[in-house]
């Protein structure tokens, strides 16, 4: 559940049931049937979203997530699209995960109140170093957490995007 900004609560949980996330047209909900919450911290998988690779499983868990959540997900794969050429697309670990040429370098996962825009080795490699330490997602990783649309300043963003793409992300060749 989402507590919101009036003191109701948003019952839509990831993957479907009560006021169910996916509208008509969506990409599908998550193949595991599984109903439950957004998680409030990384403490193993973000969701039971399958690891697959590929634009379709992300545009997939994009669409399971509840609001504000989808809405900030889908702008931060918009600017990714946008911003990143050959830009790769997977679902690691519960949250997509995106890069260009061999390895991942960012990845974008929901939780309660929040999506977690994460930059792998980003304390070691961007400049200015984004602001946040995600918990369970490795020493150098540093992001930032965006609980609006407004939150993502697209510029900076872009900037950090650039930036951890012009260097071999992590995981080696994809399969």
């Amino acid at each position: 559940m989402i507590k919101r900004e009036d003191d109701t609560q948003d019952r839509r949980m990831v993957g479907g049931s009560a006021g169910s996330a996916g509208s008509a047209g969506s990409a599908g909900s998550i193949e595991s049937g599984a109903t439950e919450p957004l998680p409030e911290a990384m403490t193993g998988k973000a969701s039971s979203a399958k690891a697959a690779v590929g634009d379709k499983p992300v545009f997939t868990y994009i669409a399971s997530l509840p609001q504000p959540q989808r809405g900030i997900a889908e702008a931060v794969d918009a600017l990714a699209a946008a911003t990143v050429p050959d830009l790769q697309r997977a679902v690691k670990w519960g949250m997509a995960y995106y890069g260009a040429g061999d390895g991942w370098c960012f990845s974008c996962g929901a939780f309660a109140g929040h999506v977690k825009l994460m930059f792998i080795n980003g304390a070691t490699l961007l400049d200015p170093v984004p602001p946040v330490t995600p918990v369970g997602m490795g020493k150098a990783t540093r992001g930032v957490e965006l609980t609006t649309v407004n939150d993502l300043d697209e510029v900076q963003v872009a900037a950090w995007m650039r930036q951890i793409t012009s260097v071999p992300g992590i995981g080696g060749t994809r399969r």
